[in-house]
């Protein structure tokens, strides 16, 4: 079962995609945590990605499509996975496509959570960032329980340049213009499925159970 979480950024798609993998036994496969993972390593893909995420801007397609496609060949993708933060373009999406015809595969399930903008600001000026261990938290929803101090490290939490209002608002307007036509593309093919983003991460959770069901 192959799965793409669709939805602006901030619309808990992540957290989502966590839950999916959790309850069906598939990777959770996020482009976010890879991008990450090479700017605190301090990789040359890394200082080239922090630029364009630092700026609220997506990372290029040729240096997001080659370290995703060596992701999933590995051998805990051979039942399925969860794809969180990729493809956000439709060349993407084609790339993925043509990857996975030629494997003799495809996407199974395209979930857009739904959420409106200015949802989404509020709650991304509220989410903090260990500096360490790369651990998420709200101030509101999902408090540490020492104000500014990770759960699971002890090390110190931040507001990420890319979660400040600002650099939100910029990142949603890249986002309508260059991810949301995914939505189409993918109901186009059959697979997209929709859910309301709004409401508790639980009731959205139980949303898209029954959509796997």
């Amino acid at each position: 079962m192959k799965i793409i979480m669709l939805g602006a950024p901030g619309a808990g798609k992540g957290t989502q995609a966590e839950m999916i993998s959790e309850k069906y036994g598939l990777p959770h496969v996020s482009t976010g945590d890879i991008f990450r993972a090479n700017i605190k390593n301090g990789t040359e893909l890394g200082k080239e990605a922090k630029k364009y995420m630092d700026a609220g801007q997506l990372v290029p397609d040729e240096l997001t499509v080659k370290i995703l496609l060596d992701r999933v060949a590995q051998d805990d993708c051979k039942n399925g996975y969860v794809l969180d933060g990729f493809p956000r373009t439709i060349p993407q999406a084609e790339v993925l496509d043509k990857a996975l015809t030629e494997l003799g595969d495809k996407v199974d399930y395209a979930i857009n959570v739904d959420v409106p903008d200015e949802n989404i600001i509020n709650r991304m000026s509220g989410r903090r960032a260990c500096v360490t261990c790369g651990a998420t938290y709200h101030v509101v929803y999902a408090p540490t329980k020492v104000e500014g101090i990770c759960d699971k490290c002890g090390s110190e939490l931040i507001l990420r340049d890319d979660d400040k209002p600002e650099t939100v608002k910029n990142r949603l307007e890249v986002y309508h213009k260059q991810t949301q036509p995914l939505i189409e593309y993918y109901d186009k093919k059959g697979v997209l499925k929709e859910v309301d983003g709004t409401v508790d991460m639980n009731e959205v959770f139980n949303s898209i159970v029954s959509i796997l069901a």
